[in-house]
């Protein structure tokens, strides 16, 4: 393969040599198959393409100092698959299939691994979708599970830098009960109006209310939000937010630290009280908000006024990157050795 400018990745698609498939038939899952395509055939009626029978993870794998591969946490993103998978009345992958197919396409793309230093990492993608033909509005009785790998520069390619959002009112991720709790490609479709709309004027990404009241603070587009105060990390609670496995990590280590941590509702108004907010997710870890604007209210909450990432945040980042890439104890348990 061609020499990969390792430290100056994007994030994004970058070809890779195999990815791993599995298919859910007559009731089984067959054996994962090792395949050199980027394409997949899919029957024109599967229910994936016509009634969002569709789900998906997102993990890195890190290589450490010491040569050595580690995945972050896959147990918990095997688990949010299982739970997605029934959200949406699919057959579950296995943990064990999960877990089998991670190693098994990684060590496939070891050379795709970026090094130890680079800021890189490599981006792992499990799918599973209903590849079953029906016509009628029902659950499919074929599923197709895939995983695919890419290795991606770090989200901030210059350091982490804070970014502005913008409130919107207009359009609702999800709704209360709905399937705002699962990793499905529908909450994503419906966050893109909106998402767009910020972007155009200028946002990195926008802030959803809950859809009952629009009083709360529910995602940060596709991210979880945290807010700063008195030596406290608050982070929503609502029956519509994606369960983020960073944000459960970055609680953990608020913990560690001797901060203070609240999951609950948060009131818009309060904004104005967090000396720092951010969003975290897996492919930022965190981004800093330097200020929300709310055009309908027409309110500016300011954060990062010195143009920095807040200290609880930095302190809060610095952590769990270090125990990603294996630059400090493992304290939590989290981190895999890909053998």
């Amino acid at each position: 393969m061609e020499l990969l400018d390792w430290k100056n990745l994007p994030f994004g698609y970058i070809k890779t040599d195999y990815n791993i498939r599995c298919k859910y038939k007559d009731g089984n899952w067959g054996k994962p198959e090792v395949s050199s395509s980027e394409y997949i055939d899919i029957h024109i009626a599967a229910t994936g393409l016509h009634y969002g029978q569709e789900a998906f993870e997102g993990l890195k794998a890190y290589m450490g100092k010491d040569g050595k591969i580690r995945l972050f946490r896959w147990d918990e993103n095997a688990n949010r698959l299982i739970l997605s998978a029934g959200g949406i009345k699919m057959a579950p992958v296995p943990a064990e299939l999960f877990r089998e197919a991670l190693f098994q396409v990684i060590n496939l793309n070891r050379k795709f691994v970026p090094p130890y230093g680079s800021g890189a990492s490599l981006y792992i993608r499990p799918l599973l979708y209903g590849s079953g033909a029906e016509v009628g509005v029902k659950p499919a009785s074929e599923y197709t599970f895939i995983v695919f790998v890419t290795p991606v520069g770090p989200y901030f390619r210059e350091g982490i830098k804070p970014v502005n959002m913008m409130i919107c009112r207009d359009v609702d991720r999800a709704a209360p009960l709905g399937t705002g709790i699962f990793k499905v490609g529908g909450n994503y479709a419906a966050s893109l109006r909106a998402l767009v709309t910020a972007k155009a004027s200028g946002y990195a990404s926008t802030i959803f209310l809950d859809a009952r009241e629009k009083k709360y603070i529910d995602e940060c587009g596709p991210a979880n939000f945290f807010g700063i105060k008195e030596n406290t990390y608050i982070t929503p609670k609502s029956v519509s937010i994606l369960n983020s496995i960073t944000n459960k990590s970055l609680i953990d280590i608020a913990g560690s630290l001797g901060i203070k941590t609240e999951r609950r509702p948060v009131p818009v108004e309060e904004l104005s009280t967090f000396s720092e907010a951010g969003a975290c997710g897996t492919a930022a870890v965190i981004s800093p908000i330097g200020k929300i604007v709310d055009p309908e209210k027409n309110m500016i909450y300011e954060y990062c006024k010195d143009g920095k990432p807040g200290p609880v945040t930095m302190k809060l980042y610095n952590k769990l990157v270090a125990i990603q890439n294996g630059d400090a104890e493992d304290e939590f348990g989290w981190m895999t050795v890909v053998e």
